[in-house]
């Protein structure tokens, strides 16, 4: 009898002690996680791409130093939960391939988007192009972050291989309002209808009757207007900064291409994980880009321009943009 208490005992002390070390193991992991999700300057699968770089010669690691540069300038509000980061919303998951894509609107993310329905099986389409652009948008076709629980988001984050692109703030500004405000495009009417129509009936000086407002025909000084002052109260991801879209603060990205160097940065990724039967789509970048910026900005006072400098400061130097690059002057 006595020696059958005595096992029991035994018994007993030995899965409690097991619990313990599983329990303590489970918090190292935890912490081990999270630590290398926001706070490791590491660059994650940095030897994939530390000796590669771009067409112009500048290697692609030069570009995560610098991002970690201007993050390690910046004043952190505390620890964040990663479940209440919206960032979650915007990361692409392709399990097959182990990719995660922080999508920005206006810096090709409708192609990327074709792209992951075919790296996931979620077409039967080979050519990028033939995927309608609604189909590429929709939310049903593809798996975010958001999807998975926090531990298993964060397991994605330490494992997958992610990766970004970004364009020059003004540039990407002008992109959206021509898109979503000036041009008759189908997908133009929704905006024009909801925020065009705020727009003209709050920030137009001349307005006369206001039941004939359609919202088509919000001008480039309106429209930052509108930018300015509600820019306390969060923008709408076509124009809200990438900074604020992608987190790269606190998500160390592997990879940060540039739409300057599209074709050559996205065909790097994609051969990066083994996808060989197809390229990302060719666009020749237009030579009067930088003069249709200095057209639309120039009917912009020099305070306002300065306004929308500080609104996107940050994607300005974490992505090495200068206002230069496109209006001939520097801004800030």
């Amino acid at each position: 009898m006595l020696f059958i208490l005595r096992s029991l005992k035994y018994l007993f002390v030995s899965s409690l002690l097991l619990s313990v070390v599983v329990i303590l193991f489970e918090l190292v992991r935890s912490l081990h996680q999270k630590r290398s999700v926001f706070d490791n300057n590491t660059f994650g699968k940095q030897e994939k791409f530390q000796f590669a770089r771009d067409v112009d010669g500048n290697s692609y690691v030069e570009r995560l130093e610098t991002i970690n540069k201007v993050c390690g300038e910046l004043t952190r509000k505390g620890p964040l939960s990663l479940k209440n980061l919206d960032v979650l919303d915007h990361i692409l998951v392709d399990s097959k391939h182990q990719l995660l894509y922080c999508y920005v609107p206006k810096v090709a993310c409708t192609n990327w988007k074709r792209i992951f329905m075919i790296l996931t099986g979620r077409t039967n389409a080979s050519d990028v192009l033939s995927i309608p652009a609604h189909e590429a948008h929709s939310r049903s076709v593809y798996l975010t972050l958001r999807n998975y629980t926090t531990i298993d988001a964060e397991y994605l984050l330490n494992t997958y291989t992610k990766f970004l692109f970004v364009r020059h703030p003004f540039e990407r500004l002008l992109s959206a309002y021509r898109n979503k405000l000036e041009q008759n495009y189908l997908s133009s009417k929704y905006f024009q209808e909801r925020i065009g129509k705020y727009i003209i009936q709050n920030y137009r000086s001349s307005l006369k009757n206001v039941s004939q407002i359609k919202g088509n025909d919000v001008t480039f000084e309106e429209f930052t207007t509108f930018l300015v002052n509600s820019a306390k109260n969060g923008f709408n991801e076509h124009w809200k900064p990438i900074h604020s879209l992608c987190e790269p603060c606190y998500i160390k990205y592997d990879f940060v291409g540039k739409y300057e160097t599209l074709w050559n940065d996205a065909n790097f990724i994609l051969k990066s994980i083994g996808v060989s039967n197809f390229t990302f789509p060719y666009a020749p970048r237009s030579s009067s880009t930088s003069k249709q910026l200095r057209r639309y900005f120039s009917n912009l006072s020099s305070e306002r321009i300065s306004n929308l400098y500080e609104i996107y400061k940050l994607d300005f130097k974490m992505f090495s943009y200068s206002s230069a690059d496109l209006l001939g002057y520097e801004v800030g």
